[in-house]
């Protein structure tokens, strides 16, 4: 959560810091910083001289993967009547546990029902 976090984030400035990390997801500065501390270990993270958080490439492709399935999975759960604050909650949960042939199968299906609409609108 806490690279897609940062993604989303850097989509909108390129000047995020741990504080900007913990506001959007609601959590404490210790433990944002405990994350921040693993992430960092780990090669996903890093820090510039002004404390600006980045992605690494390594960081980036995960975090672009989860917000992917973040985004088909919201989309799916409200094509099926769920509104968007649970569908958004719900996919965040999922999207951590789905495996790689049912996501690829959601992906899908969602991307063949928006193509029918756009086809029946423009119709």
């Amino acid at each position: 959560m806490y690279l897609e976090a940062l993604y989303v984030l850097s989509l909108e400035s390129e000047m995020v810091r741990a504080k900007d990390i913990g506001d959007y997801l609601g959590y404490s500065k210790p433990s944002v910083s405990r994350a921040l501390v693993i992430l960092k270990k780990e090669g996903y993270v890093s820090k510039d001289e002004h404390g600006f958080l980045h992605l690494t490439e390594a960081g980036r492709r995960i975090a672009e993967d989860v917000f992917d399935r973040h985004t088909y999975l919201t989309k799916l759960f409200m094509m099926m009547g769920v509104d968007e604050k649970t569908a958004g909650d719900d996919a965040c949960r999922v999207e951590h546990y789905i495996g790689a042939v049912t996501f690829e199968a959601v992906k899908a299906y969602v991307k063949n029902h928006e193509q029918s609409e756009a086809l029946s609108d423009a119709g």
